[in-house]
């Protein structure tokens, strides 16, 4: 892998999983690599809708190739009855043939959700968002309690990765949690890529 990097994949249907992405990606680059922003299209109850092959903004979709190639995977989703959105499941569960193939294997990985309310199910849903990275094979990191702001926050974050209670802004304690985990990954990643 010539020039590492870590993925950061989600899905946001209104901004708020963005905003943490974008921090994320923030605390991934100042750890010193590349931050590669990915989302998924929306799922669409009408069989025949389909989505552009290029969004009309923001980030680009994700593709097998930007998994395969990454040294470490954050996966942001806001929060659906303490679940993931059905976007990103349906892209995960279109994985399968790099669970076959074994392409992401001992790679570092966490998670990250934003919900509209204090208890709408962030754990619950950052949880969940784990268990297909554990079906890949993949080091599952959360945000330790080294990090001062799981121990102040009055809103988002968690030990089990970033998060977000709806607002326009994020708080000041939930954009540090999120560079902390982004700059965790990047730590994790150097040495996974170095044995």
């Amino acid at each position: 892998m010539s020039h590492p990097y870590i993925l950061v994949l989600y899905y946001s249907r209104n901004g708020h999983v963005k905003m943490l992405a974008d921090q994320i990606a923030l605390g991934i680059e100042k750890a010193g690599m590349e931050a590669r922003l990915r989302t998924v299209p929306a799922v669409s109850t009408t069989c025949e809708a389909t989505e552009e092959s290029i969004p009309t903004s923001g980030d680009i979709y994700c593709t097998d190739e930007d998994l395969t190639n990454c040294a470490g995977l954050l996966l942001g989703s806001p929060t659906r009855f303490g679940n993931m959105a059905a976007p990103l499941k349906y892209f995960l569960d279109g994985t399968a043939g790099l669970w076959m193939n074994g392409a992401l294997i001992d790679k570092p990985a966490g998670a990250f959700t934003s919900t509209s309310s204090l208890h709408g199910g962030q754990e619950s849903t950052l949880l969940t968002m784990m268990v297909p990275l554990l079906h890949h094979g993949m080091v599952i990191a959360g945000v330790p309690f080294s990090e001062a702001s799981l121990g102040t926050t009055k809103s988002g974050g968690t030990p089990y990765g970033s998060s977000h209670v709806e607002g326009d802004r994020l708080s000041d304690e939930e954009s540090k949690i999120c560079q902390a985990q982004g700059k965790r990954i990047v730590a994790l990643a150097t040495k996974l890529l170095s044995t």
